[in-house]
């Protein structure tokens, strides 16, 4: 059964329209978003019961709602507002 805009916004919560029609443009089903979901939240624990890292449709997924947290990068850098000006 594919993705529909209320599956979506359960599993994602708040996300702009664009991405949504992305994550249910992929042609992913409920299973696969909850397991893409599933690798975002904590990816040790599926690693060390033995499965395989995300493919496919759910690799594409992960790719998408990994966009919407917001980055380590950004934290390393102090954010993402730029110093100052000085005079």
């Amino acid at each position: 059964m594919q993705l529909t805009r209320e599956d979506v916004a359960r599993v994602v919560g708040a996300a702009d329209d664009v991405t949504i029609a992305q994550i249910i443009g992929t042609g992913a089903t409920v299973d696969e978003l909850a397991e893409a979901h599933a690798w975002l939240a904590n990816d040790e624990p599926m690693m060390n019961a033995g499965k395989p890292l995300a493919t496919g449709r759910v690799r594409e997924l992960v790719d998408i709602l990994s966009e919407l947290d917001p980055g380590e990068d950004d934290d390393e850098r102090g954010g993402s507002s730029p110093p100052p000006e000085q005079a």
